[in-house]
């Protein structure tokens, strides 16, 4: 996000990262990241391990000091130079990978803890109204080891919802549980977040997660923000090769630009603002090769050979062997397989060796400058 757009958001309130950086020792952890978080809405900030992602929410929520660049809550600065106001002072709720419950408080104890300043009939009635909104009312006098680890997570955003927090922090929140309960519990954690209406930024790894539950994503990379936009942005339109893989296995090829358009074994690929006889990589998604039997009809521009197929419940996975045109600049001589792999929906699981034709839907098809490697 641009300085510009951090400001934008400042003046209606939220949470503002601007020009963060953050180093340990001789690494950037950190480099000049700029952030911002609306109220009522959730921003998800992905990337692989080690990108700096945690080390970000972890100077928002105060849990490290702030080295350059300041960070805004509903307008005022927490943190900044000559400014560091405490992780208890900031208005943040927290959920922890591991939920962080104190064993020696019942659930009850643990979701009042930080409800300070409140008479005991409020303190009440906040922990009963929270409890109730993450479906756990029943289990007020339940202690922490006697939960699964879903409802240990309840328990944990109940915690940090209680005292009516301005920003919501939350850092791998889902990762402990297995697939299906992970489904459920973040699904009712999105309405939940979204029924408090609190600015939300909420770490993760995973692509599918995130492009779930947020309403934009930011992703880093070697502790910048390569790409930051809604769902349908960021996956549409991706901005480099690196963000294009983030959300998926692709198909990558390297060729030479020739009269704006890059040759493939699918046929040519549109390849505006590239120079002419650049070396450009296409990335192309598994979704954009569109197969049919090889009937001889359509004039398709590529015909494949199945190697393997796979059903992965609602799509299946074709492997596909193509041989590489001599001239395309695609490396490999005349007749050398190129190794593809094909998404399509439902169950079709085509022959080994079967013959398929293959169309390209250019929609789904990138053109990227090559890395600089100087």
């Amino acid at each position: 996000m641009s300085p510009a757009s951090a400001r934008a958001t400042a003046s209606r309130g939220g949470l503002t990262i601007r020009g963060v950086s953050h180093a340990f020792e001789d690494r950037r952890a950190v480099d000049d990241v700029h952030l911002s978080v609306g109220p009522g809405e959730l921003v998800c900030l992905i990337g692989p391990s080690g990108c700096g992602k945690t080390t970000l929410l972890r100077l928002a929520a105060g849990l490290a000091p702030l080295q350059h660049g300041t960070i805004e809550i509903d307008g005022n600065t927490v943190a900044g130079p000559g400014r560091a106001v405490p992780p208890e002072s900031r208005g943040v709720g927290l959920v922890f990978q591991d939920y962080a419950l104190f064993p020696h408080l019942d659930v009850a104890g643990n979701v009042g803890f930080g409800l300070t300043g409140s008479s005991a009939s409020e303190r009440a009635a906040r922990i009963d109204t929270v409890l109730a909104q993450v479906n756990m009312a029943e289990y007020r006098n339940a202690w922490p080891h006697q939960l699964s680890g879903g409802q240990q997570q309840r328990v944990a955003l109940a915690r940090a919802l209680a005292p009516r927090p301005r920003v919501m922090l939350l850092d791998e929140p889902f990762s402990g549980l297995d697939t299906r309960l992970r489904a459920q519990i973040r699904d009712d954690t999105l309405h939940v977040l979204k029924e408090n209406g609190v600015a939300t930024l909420m770490v993760t790894h995973d692509a599918e997660e995130a492009m779930f539950m947020a309403d934009r994503i930011a992703l880093m990379n070697r502790g910048r923000i390569e790409q930051a936009g809604k769902p349908a942005e960021v996956y549409g339109h991706p901005a480099s090769a690196f963000v294009a893989r983030f959300f998926g296995e692709v198909n990558e090829l390297r060729g030479l630009v020739r009269d704006r358009a890059v040759a493939t074994p699918f046929g040519p690929v549109r390849a505006e603002g590239h120079a002419e006889a650049a070396m450009v990589q296409v990335v192309i998604r598994p979704e954009a090769l569109k197969l049919a039997p090889a009937n001889g009809k359509g004039g398709a521009p590529c015909i494949a050979k199945v190697m393997a197929s796979r059903l992965l419940g609602r799509s299946s996975w074709i492997h596909l062997d193509i041989g590489g045109p001599a001239g395309t600049g695609l490396g490999g001589e005349a007749g050398h397989p190129q190794h593809f792999h094909a998404r399509v929906p439902g169950s079709y699981l085509p022959a080994e060796n079967e013959m398929l034709a293959v169309r390209l839907d250019p929609t789904q098809v990138f053109v990227f400058a090559l890395p600089d490697t100087n």
